[in-house]
């Protein structure tokens, strides 16, 4: 990937984790519907949050009659990708062992979840 994505805020992720959910183009009223419960967010507060995520250049809108429809330009893997990887050299300095052993030693990871993990990187280094 040659160019670095901007880490979003956390509303503005929520925000796109809705629209990626969705698998294609919404509306802000389909997000004020699927917000209702989760947010007190009100529209103007959807739409600013929505005209910024069109600045950053993570969404494209385009006007259909009335309402505006809002189309992702990254993909959700692309940019989860570019997080994590972000995440993990930032705070682990680049250390997966360092990231798993703070997971294990913060209890947020399961002997399970280890099992789990063993069997992931026994596949993927298979034939190696």
């Amino acid at each position: 990937m040659g160019e670095t994505i901007k880490r979003l805020p956390d509303a503005e992720l929520k925000i796109m984790m809705i629209i990626w959910d969705a698998k294609g183009s919404v509306t802000s009223a389909y997000l004020m519907e699927k917000l209702k419960g989760e947010e007190t967010w009100g529209n103007t507060t959807v739409l600013n949050f929505l005209a910024r995520l069109v600045d950053r250049g993570f969404l494209k809108r385009e006007k259909e009659g009335k309402s505006n429809i809002y189309t992702p330009l990254i993909e959700e893997e692309v940019y989860l990708e570019s997080e994590s990887k972000s995440f993990l050299e930032r705070l682990h300095g680049n250390s997966i062992k360092s990231l798993i052993s703070a997971l294990y030693k913060g209890h947020a990871l399961t002997k399970g979840d280890l099992e789990e993990l063993q069997t992931f990187i026994e596949e993927k280094t298979k034939g190696e």
